[in-house]
């Protein structure tokens, strides 16, 4: 005989349904419990930074694609061979793929000068939007962005590969934990060899090297990643002066953009010298962070060279990894949108990313005119 059918008997009646209830429903009451998948939508394939997404996606069953909107149809082909979607997934515009799949977040693959329009559109329908990095193309563009998102009460999120370096975190970490001491310089590395010696496709290419699309060319592409490091590391400050240096190494592959640059920041009692190229020999994205007590310096994604006051020699560590929604940018988008997590202050918040506009704007003037110029906060 069962147990349970052995027990009732010594139970009252209603007693008996109501343990039979809590037995027979309680694994349906825990699934239903559980969050149904993120529904997102892509807008835009010319940034072969979508590839990532689309690779990542099996590995997020908590994330459900829903929509992409490209008016190019033979770039959707490539896609589609490539990462096998179906047929419906596929919209040439922005608005009627929102007004059909209802997704809760957009996710922006455009140009970056196409970010703006993507997150207007979005915003009269109620929806979130990221986009890569960096926000904008100018200050104008990325004040418009903010009183959007606070008009419409929309998130507008900035994806930058280094968010999710755990050896990033562990450096922050040694700042504010006092391990540093307060800081007094930053340097940056980031970049590759560039963007046509590394292969990328022919409509990544064509708008990375239009500053009328991309900004600028290396001084934005990857300037980008230290200035948002250090607007994190100071707590949104902004800094006193912002120079800008740009070279063009390469002329005969990069006619109209600069291909190298070094943007150098001061603040009260720190400077941040921030280099981003297409003219490395290799891949990089490291971060050397200087206090009055010791320093820390990132080695790729998870390692941290450490050293403070009085040791006689550094320590190569390795970092903590990233917890919960801190990991990648799918969960940290779905813990934004469910209320789990405030994005306000780091690295992929707007209030941030506004910050970020304003010193990259400057830098763009700096290295055009060979002057400095000086910056003042920007209202609230």
């Amino acid at each position: 005989m069962n147990p349970i059918t052995r027990l009732l008997p010594r139970v009252a009646a209603p007693w008996a349904l109501l343990l039979l209830t809590i037995l027979f429903t309680a694994p349906s009451l825990c699934l239903s419990q559980q969050a149904p998948p993120l529904r997102v939508a892509i807008v835009g394939l010319e940034h072969g930074h979508v590839s990532g997404f689309l690779a990542a996606l099996p590995q997020h069953p908590d994330v459900q694609l829903v929509g992409i909107a490209d008016a190019d149809p033979a770039l959707f082909a490539q896609y589609q061979k490539r990462f096998s979607l179906p047929e419906t997934l596929i919209f040439k515009s922005e608005a009627n793929m929102i007004e059909r799949t209802h997704p809760q977040a957009v996710l922006v693959y455009t140009s970056i000068a196409e970010h703006r329009d993507a997150i207007e559109i979005a915003a009269q329908y109620g929806i979130s939007v990221m986009v890569e990095k960096p926000l904008t193309i100018s200050l104008a563009d990325a004040l418009a962005i903010r009183e959007t998102a606070r008009h419409y009460k929309i998130h507008v999120l900035v994806n930058y590969e280094t968010t999710w370096y755990a050896s990033n975190k562990a450096a922050y970490d040694d700042v504010e934990q006092g391990r540093l001491g307060p800081i007094r310089r930053v340097v940056v590395h980031d970049g590759h060899e560039g963007p046509k010696e590394i292969g990328v496709g022919p409509e990544f290419l064509g708008w990375l090297t239009d500053p009328a699309q991309n900004g600028a060319g290396a001084l934005y592409d990857f300037g980008c990643y230290g200035v948002d490091l250090m607007t994190w590391l100071m707590h949104g400050e902004t800094p006193l002066t912002v120079t800008a240096v740009v070279t063009h190494d390469k002329p005969e592959i990069y006619p109209k953009v600069d291909d190298d640059s070094t943007i150098v920041l001061t603040y009260p009692h720190a400077q941040a010298v921030i280099m981003g190229s297409w003219n490395w020999p290799f891949a990089r994205k490291d971060m050397e962070v200087y206090g009055a007590t010791g320093y820390a310096i990132t080695v790729g994604p998870d390692k941290v060279r450490l050293r403070l006051q009085h040791e006689h020699e550094e320590q190569l560590t390795t970092a903590p990894p990233l917890e919960g929604p801190q990991q990648n940018s799918l969960s940290y988008l779905a813990a934004v949108l469910r209320g789990q997590l405030e994005p306000k202050g780091d690295l992929t918040a707007l209030d941030t990313n506004v910050i970020v506009m304003q010193i990259l704007d400057a830098a763009r003037e700096s290295a055009r005119t060979g002057r400095t110029v000086k910056l003042t906060r920007i209202g609230e």
